[in-house]
C-alpha cells in the first residue's frame, strides 16, 4: 500500500516557489477550485494552498484548508508526479473531502497534460 501520509517536503513553503507556480500561468478550473502548476524535478506532486478572505472567516477558511489538504493526501498517488500545484477555492459553499479530491485529480490530470505534451 503506498504511502498516505502528507510531509513538509510536499508542502510548497516558500514565496518564491509560489511564484513559480503562478509566473507559469497555466491553470485549470471548474466550480469549486481554481489550480495553477508548475513542472518539477522532484518527481513528486507539491501542493501549496491561497485561500482568501472571500472565502469566508477564518473557521470556514481553516475548514477548506484541511479538507484540501486530505484531498491532495488521499488524492496524492493519482497526480501526476512532477507537478507543484496552487490551489485556490472559488466558491462560498462548504468543502466536500471527496468532490475536491475528484476536482482535484481531474484538474491535475489535466494540467499535466498541458505541461508535458
Amino acid at each position: 500500500m503506498p504511502d498516505s501520509t502528507f510531509p513538509k517536503h510536499l508542502h510548497l513553503l516558500t514565496s518564491a516557489e509560489f511564484d513559480r507556480v503562478f509566473s507559469a500561468r497555466c491553470s485549470k478550473s471548474d466550480g469549486c477550485l481554481v489550480v495553477y502548476a508548475a513542472e518539477n524535478t522532484l518527481g513528486t506532486p507539491r501542493l501549496g494552498l491561497v485561500v482568501s478572505k472571500k472565502v469566508g472567516n477564518a473557521v470556514v477558511r481553516n475548514r477548506w484548508k484541511r479538507c484540501l489538504r486530505e484531498a491532495f493526501r488521499l488524492a496524492q498517488h493519482e497526480l501526476p508526479q512532477n507537478l507543484d500545484l496552487v490551489v485556490l477555492p472559488k466558491s462560498r459553499s462548504e468543502p466536500a473531502t471527496a468532490k475536491l479530491q475528484a476536482s482535484l485529480t481531474h484538474l491535475a490530470a489535466k494540467l499535466g497534460k498541458k505541461l508535458s505534451p
